[in-house]
């Protein structure tokens, strides 16, 4: 069974990557993705705005599988977009990482000088500093916009996707322009009881599987990129023993029927919400 995708770059992505999201203790953060690694995982996801970048690439140094081995990806924030300020904010990323290179680097968010900033990505993906660069949390309409604008297409849309927030319609767009999505929240920041949900329980019981496992090989079936995060060990080991199973058309009608068609995390319409990533700030 496949572990890794080809992005429309040619640039090899591992399918299950690590989650370090709201993990800001720099020697947890550290920690947990020495864990991460030693459990198998190739694949790190971070961000500026989660102030743990150091945490990251201390563990990946440290960790003694060669570099080409570890997928990185970090994200600029909002309050770096604009062509000056990224270019500066991209350096910043690295030297806190303590890398000659980020394998992925995201747009985080949809709003602000968006387009000035892709542009400091795109040179910085041409001189070798970033190997694929991406987006976030932009909608279907967003994206096919974006698209169409760009010089690079993004390889990467990472958004909110799991069983209760399908998002077939932006999958359809992403398929479109050859734009693989990821999922952040795979298992829906623990809503729902997903992890004691009855469908996915009943699922999972089929493949001596957990409901989490059911989750996260659910999204992977479809072609999307996971990124589950926890600071337990064992649940760590746990989240990436997905690779010996797949769900049949029964489970996936099942899975089907729990799409509430929204978020209940974050709501990217809501212009409170937008004034609240404008006003979040990271540095001076």
């Amino acid at each position: 069974m496949e572990t890794k995708r080809i992005l429309n770059n040619g640039v090899s992505i591992p399918l299950v990557g690590f989650g370090v999201f709201q993990v800001p203790d720099l020697a947890q953060a550290e920690e947990v993705v020495g864990l991460a690694l030693k459990a198998g995982y190739r694949h790190i996801d971070t961000a500026a705005v989660y102030m743990n970048e150091e945490a990251v690439g201390a563990a990946v140094r440290k960790s003694g599988i060669p570099r080409q081995d570890i997928f990185v990806t970090s994200k600029l924030w909002v309050q770096d977009f604009g062509y000056e300020k990224a270019k500066k904010a991209i350096q910043t990323s690295l030297d806190k990482l303590g890398l000659d290179y980020i394998d992925l680097y995201l747009l985080h968010q949809p709003f602000g000088d968006y387009i000035g900033a892709w542009r400091a990505l795109e040179e910085a993906y041409r001189d070798g500093k970033i190997k694929s660069i991406g987006i976030s949390n932009f909608d279907a309409a967003r994206l096919a916009d974006f698209c169409q604008t760009v010089d690079i297409q993004p390889a990467v849309n990472q958004v909110e996707t799991h069983p209760f927030f399908q998002r077939e319609d932006l999958l359809a767009i992403a398929e479109e322009y050859h734009v693989a999505l990821e999922a952040w929240g795979p298992f829906a920041e623990g809503r729902f009881g997903i992890f004691t949900h009855p469908v996915l329980t009943k699922i999972g019981e089929k493949y001596s599987k957990t409901a989490a496992h059911v989750a996260l090989r659910w999204n992977l079936d479809r072609g999307v990129i996971v990124l589950p995060k926890s600071v337990t060990p064992s649940r760590i080991e746990a989240n990436i023993a997905v690779f010996d199973f797949t769900l049949d058309d029964d489970d996936r009608a099942e899975i089907a029927k729990l799409d509430q068609g929204h978020s209940d995390i974050v709501n990217h319409a809501d212009p409170d919400f937008v004034k609240l990533l404008h006003g979040l700030k990271i540095h001076d």
